[in-house]
C-alpha cells in the first residue's frame, strides 16, 4: 500500500493553538508541513498513536538567552525538553554582537553578571568569528540544533559597538551615536533580527558589580534605535523595566517608543508577594496603549519568579556570611563536614551578609524561602517557608535552613520565591495570564545556569493550572493558546503556534495524565567543564519540528531540524 504521508499522528485530542474547541482526529505531515487534519484514511511512512493523548502546536518561548548555548550545543535544553519548538534569544539587551575583538571581555563580563553564565564557559565556548550582528546571525544559521531560534538585537553590545568606551561607561549618546545605532538596527532587522531588546533594571549588574552599559540610557536613545525598526518595517521592542522606580514613570518608556516607532513592545510584569497590587494598574496602562492603536504585551511567569539556592549553586543562604569564606573553596562533602562543627555553625547562623552581587542576598528573604524537593512544589504553603517553620519550632530561620543543608548532606535545594506569589497564592499570576494582552514568559533558558531553571514553565502551566487546578484554572485549549499562537503573535511570528493545513509541522504529543516535572538537577555539559541546572519532565510522548521527531518519550532522537528564524 502506498504511504501517502511522511508522518501521521493518529487519534489524539487536538488543541490547535487558536483557543477554539478541542477535536479528536489525526494530523498528517508531508515535507515538514501539516498536510491534513481530521479523520484520515491515508497511511504514513511513520505513525504515532496519540489515542488518549493531547496534540498541541509546538510552544513558543519568548524570553531565553541561548545566545551562547546555540553556538556550543545542539540541544536548546531545558526548553526543548518542555515542548518548546521556537525560542527567542537576545532578551534583556545582553548578547555577543555586534562586537569588536577588544570588547569580547566586556560583553562576557556583562553576560556573566546579568545572566549568571560563567565567564570561562563563554570564553571557551564561543569562536567569536563575527563582528557585526548579521555576521553573528550567519554563524547561528550554520549550526545544527533541535529547535528553531530567533534573535533580538541586544542593546549593550550595540551601544558599545557604536560608541566605544563611552558606551561602556554609560555616557549620553550624541546625535552621531544615535544615527549610527539607528542604521545598525535597521541593518540587523534586514538581516533577520526579530527585534531590539534592552534592560533598565537596576539589579542587572556586570560580574564585577558595575552598572551595565544600557542602564539609565535616555529614552531618546531607545526611540532612535527603534526608529531603525521603523525604517525596516519590522521588529518588536523587548524591555525589562525597573519596577523599583515605579510603573508610572517606567511605563512611559513603552508609550514613547511604541508611539514614535509604530513597532510593538513586550515587557516583563510580575506581582509583588506583599504590598499593594501595582500590577493591576499596569494592566490598565497596557489596555490604554492597545486601545490607542499601539501594541504592548506583558510577559508573565506562571509560577513564582525566583531563584533556586543550594551549596552547589550560585547562591545559598550563607554565601556572603564572613565565615563562609573559610570553607567556600572546599568540595561539598568537606563543606558539610566543616558545617557540623558547633563553632562554625554558631558563627554562620549569627552573622549578617557582607556586600556582594544583588542576587546573593535574595536567598535570605526568610518569609519567601522554601524547601524544594521531588516532585518540586512551586506553590508551597506559607508555613513551609524558613520563617514559617522557625515560628512553629521557636528558633531562627537561619537554623532551619542550616539544618536542612546538613540533613541533605548539602544537596538540599531552596526556592526563593521573589515575586508572582502574592499573599502566598498564584491568584495574581492567574489573573495576569488571563488578560488578553499577557502571555507566559521569562523562562530564561540558556542563562542563570546556577540559580534559575524556569524554562520548564510550559509543563508547569499544563500541570498546575489545567490538570491539577486549585482555585486558579485554565481550560486546556486556553492554556495551549497562551503557550503557542498567542505567544508567537506577541513577537511577530504570526504563522507559528497553530495546527492547520499548510502550517509548519511543529507539534507536541503529550500524555497529560502522566505529565510530571522533576526536581532540577545539576548537569556538567558546558564548555570548560561548566555546570548548569537542568529540569526534566516525563509525559512528552513526542516533540516534532518541521515534521521531524526531535524527542520521543522524553529523550532526544538526535534529529536536528532546527533553523534560525530570520525576521518576523
Amino acid at each position: 500500500m502506498t504511504k501517502e504521508y511522511d508522518l501521521v499522528i493518529r487519534g489524539g485530542t487536538i488543541a490547535d493553538g487558536s483557543g477554539g474547541d478541542l477535536m479528536d482526529g489525526d494530523i498528517a505531515i508531508n515535507d515538514g508541513k501539516i498536510a491534513a487534519i481530521g479523520q484520515l484514511s491515508g497511511q504514513g511512512r511513520e505513525e504515532i498513536d496519540a489515542s488518549g493523548k493531547i496534540v498541541t502546536p509546538g510552544f513558543i518561548d519568548v524570553h531565553t538567552h541561548y545566545d551562547g548555548q546555540c553556538i556550543w550545543a545542539e540541544e536548546l535544553s531545558p526548553s526543548s525538553s518542555h515542548g518548546v519548538t521556537t525560542a527567542i534569544m537576545g532578551n534583556c539587551g545582553v548578547g555577543f554582537a555586534p562586537c569588536r575583538k577588544e570588547d569580547h571581555d566586556m560583553l562576557i563580563n556583562v553576560m556573566e553578571g546579568v545572566e549568571d553564565i560563567p565567564g570561562v564557559v563563554m570564553a571557551d565556548g564561543l569562536p567569536w568569528n563575527w563582528e557585526t550582528f548579521p555576521e553573528y546571525l550567519d554563524t547561528v544559521d550554520k549550526g545544527k540544533r533541535d529547535i528553531d531560534i530567533a534573535a533580538y538585537l541586544p542593546h549593550s553590545p550595540l551601544r558599545v559597538y557604536a560608541m566605544g568606551a563611552r558606551g561602556a561607561s554609560r555616557e549620553p549618546a550624541n546625535d552621531d551615536d544615535l544615527a549610527k545605532m539607528r542604521t545598525l538596527a535597521r541593518e540587523a532587522m534586514e538581516a533577520g533580527a526579530i527585534g531590539f531588546a534592552t534592560s533598565r533594571l537596576s539589579i542587572h549588574k556586570t560580574a564585577d558589580g558595575g552598572a551595565i552599559p544600557t542602564f539609565e540610557a535616555d529614552v531618546a536613545e531607545l526611540e532612535a534605535i527603534c526608529g531603525g525598526m521603523k525604517d525596516a518595517g519590522t521588529g518588536t521592542f523587548q524591555v525589562v523595566l525597573d519596577a523599583f522606580v515605579g510603573w508610572d514613570k517606567e511605563y512611559q518608556v513603552i508609550e514613547r517608543v511604541v508611539e514614535s516607532s509604530g513597532r510593538p513592545a513586550t515587557f516583563t510584569l510580575a506581582s509583588g508577594n506583599d504590598g499593594p497590587p501595582r500590577w493591576r494598574k499596569v494592566l490598565d496602562m497596557i489596555e490604554n496603549t492597545n486601545a490607542n492603536g499601539g501594541k504592548a504585551t506583558a510577559q508573565i511567569m506562571p509560577r513564582p519568579i525566583g531563584l533556586i539556592a543550594g551549596l552547589e549553586l550560585t547562591v545559598h543562604p550563607f554565601i556572603l556570611c564572613p565565615s563562609w569564606a573559610k570553607i567556600a573553596d572546599l568540595p561539598i562533602d568537606e563543606q558539610v563536614k566543616a558545617m557540623r562543627d558547633p563553632e562554625l555553625r554558631a558563627a554562620l547562623i549569627s552573622e549578617d551578609f557582607e556586600e556582594g552581587h544583588p542576587f546573593n542576598a535574595l536567598a535570605r528573604d526568610w518569609n519567601w524561602l522554601f524547601p524544594l524537593d521531588n516532585p518540586p512544589d512551586y506553590a508551597p504553603p506559607k508555613e513551609m517557608s524558613m520563617a514559617g517553620q522557625a515560628a512553629a519550632k521557636g528558633c531562627t530561620p537561619q537554623e532551619i535552613a542550616y539544618d536542612r543543608l546538613l540533613e541533605t548532606e548539602g544537596k538540599g535545594l531552596f526556592l526563593a520565591a521573589l515575586g508572582n506569589y502574592e499573599n502566598g497564592t498564584l491568584a495574581s499570576a492567574h489573573k495576569m495570564l488571563s488578560h488578553p494582552h499577557c502571555i507566559p514568559g521569562l523562562g530564561d533558558g540558556g542563562a542563570h545556569y546556577g540559580a534559575i531553571c524556569d524554562a520548564s514553565y510550559s509543563t508547569y502551566l499544563l500541570t498546575q493550572y489545567v490538570r491539577n487546578p486549585g482555585p486558579e484554572r485554565f481550560e486546556l485549549a486556553e492554556a495551549v493558546h497562551m503557550l503557542s499562537h498567542k505567544a508567537a503573535k506577541a513577537v511577530g511570528l504570526n504563522e507559528r503556534g497553530l495546527l492547520k493545513p499548510g502550517a509548519k509541522a511543529d507539534i507536541n504529543v503529550i500524555d497529560l495524565e502522566k505529565l510530571q516535572l522533576h526536581l532540577p538537577e545539576i548537569v556538567r555539559d558546558l564548555p570548560a567543564g561548566g555546570q548548569r541546572l537542568h529540569q526534566r519532565a516525563t509525559g512528552y510522548d513526542a516533540t516534532i519540528v518541521s515534521g521531524e521527531i526531535i524527542r520521543r518519550f522524553d529523550q532526544s532522537t538526535g534529529a536536528r531540524p532546527g533553523k534560525l528564524v530570520r525576521g518576523a
